[in-house]
């Protein structure tokens, strides 16, 4: 939990507060340390970010706007339960934008960048074993991430977030039911077309993590 200022120390401007709180708040989204449905109130953030009610709301106005929260009628603020359409429509988006980046970025895999996948596939492994689902969704999108940068296609790029965010806590739920022992076989396969310079090959090892597992939460 972030502490407030001290009464000696200058409070930060609400701006920089909001920022801080939408940042923060995002990357639990992301990450799926917050399941599908789960009810969030201003006054609960604001605790637990040790700010006001302005910068919360703020920062679920911007969350909201980007799909990765729920704004009722009633004024209530949650997580989305997604549908089968609409993890239909998210695993499409990713199998059309991240074989793309991913093939923009093969002129650029250099080996230093090919050893810092391995590493961070290595960190995957560890969360596996230690049963970690947050750390683990924060590594496989850190992987992804990793390669997608040297595509250079930051407007790309920023989709692919959005879509991430928007499939967070569905993520954590995924996470549950594939009950993983080892790390994805399709990471060791992006890496090996990555190696061998093979896009095709590259093209179908992102394409298959990307959707494969969120098509077995259907129905």
């Amino acid at each position: 939990m972030l502490l407030t200022p001290r009464p000696s120390e200058p409070a930060a401007p609400t701006g920089a507060a909001h920022d801080r709180v939408y940042r923060a708040l995002r990357g639990r989204i992301m990450h799926g340390e917050i399941l599908p449905g789960a009810a969030l109130t201003l006054r609960g953030i604001g605790r637990d970010y040790g700010t006001s009610m302005t910068p919360a709301r703020e920062a679920v106005r911007r969350l909201v706007a980007e799909g990765a929260l729920s704004l009722s009628s009633s004024g209530r603020v949650a997580t989305p339960e997604l549908t089968d359409d609409r993890i239909e429509e998210l695993a499409s988006i990713r199998a059309l934008l991240e074989p793309e980046l991913a093939s923009r970025a093969l002129p650029r895999a250099h080996l230093a960048l090919i050893e810092r996948l391995q590493t961070i596939n290595e960190r995957v492994a560890q969360t596996v074993y230690r049963h970690d689902a947050a750390g683990y969704i924060r590594q496989n999108l850190e992987f992804h991430r990793t390669l997608y940068l040297r595509a250079q296609a930051p407007a790309m790029l920023a989709m692919a977030e959005t879509v991430w965010l928007q499939l967070g806590p569905t993520m954590a739920a995924l996470y549950g039911r594939l009950q993983r022992t080892e790390p994805p076989h399709n990471h060791r396969l992006i890496l090996a077309a990555l190696r061998a310079g093979d896009e095709p090959g590259l093209r179908l090892a992102v394409r298959t993590d990307a959707t494969q597992g969120l098509r077995m939460l259907k129905g």
